[in-house]
């Protein structure tokens, strides 16, 4: 793959590292699934487990040997502000889904994204029980195991499919405003990729989603054809001081305006 005029990697070169990447680190997460891993809680009582640590750990070593001049933001690394300073940052989440991972789903996925400017360039999301590599870099389109993949073609918030914690698919006005549930997935990464590849219509969550969580699916929603946004319409930025994000929704650009209006008031 080409370098860039300024000598800085392309892209597509950065996807490519972060495809190799997110393989082995899937392959090293496999070593610790349906093995009872420990466990702990973390402050806001979301699971951690060694594997994630492991996972983490390789990333970490893989990617800023690769890229030393890029920053780092992992969900399982202590935050050095000096990302901010960076032009490009790691932004990882070593397993997102935990709690699938450690309750033996197969939804869990490995995320990375490199990050300029505060959006996306390039980024993997990888399901290694589901054998599916999903990537993304700027205008170059979004793949799924090789595929172009583009978001669905529905135009009607009547009969769009819609995946999302049960809190929202379940939630008897999201039905009643026409939508239909899909599948429950506890990773969020994955949950904007199958929106990303046009199985589901339209994608949701409620506030409290941090950078790792989004911006490698952001890039695969956006380059296959559809939007991840607030519910103000905003486009999400990300390295910034505090990686967290309200409510969103995710959908093709046809329908992001109706979608939000529909869920808006709903899933604040």
């Amino acid at each position: 793959m080409p370098e860039t005029d300024e000598g800085n990697p392309a892209p597509g070169t950065d996807m490519r590292l972060l495809e190799t990447a997110a393989r082995q680190a899937g392959e090293l997460a496999l070593s610790y699934f349906g093995r009872d891993p420990e466990t702990w809680f973390k402050g806001n009582k979301s699971p951690v487990s060694e594997a994630d640590l492991a996972v983490d750990s390789f990333l970490a070593d893989e990617l800023r040997t690769a890229r030393p001049d890029y920053g780092w933001l992992s969900e399982e690394t202590a935050d050095d502000r000096r990302r901010l300073d960076c032009e490009r940052v790691f932004i990882v989440d070593p397993i997102d889904g935990t709690r699938a991972f450690l309750a033996g789903g197969n939804e869990w996925t490995v995320s990375i994204a490199v990050v300029e400017n505060g959006r996306p360039t390039a980024g993997a999301v990888f399901c290694p029980l589901r054998e599916e590599m999903f990537l993304a870099s700027t205008g170059g389109g979004a793949w799924l195991n090789g595929q172009r993949m583009s978001v669905s073609g529905q135009a009607d918030i009547q009969g769009a499919s819609l995946t999302g914690p049960h809190s929202i698919v379940a939630n008897q006005d999201v039905i009643a405003a026409g939508f239909v549930g899909a599948d429950i997935l506890r990773s969020l990464a994955y949950r904007l990729a199958i929106v990303a590849a046009g199985r589901v219509d339209v994608g949701a969550a409620r506030g409290g989603p941090s950078d790792w969580d989004l911006a490698a699916a952001d890039l695969l929603v956006q380059e296959a054809g559809g939007h991840l946004t607030d519910l103000s319409g905003q486009h999400l930025i990300y390295n910034r001081a505090k990686p967290g994000h309200p409510a969103l929704v995710a959908a093709p650009q046809v329908l992001i305006g109706p979608v939000r209006d529909a869920l808006g008031i709903l899933i604040k």
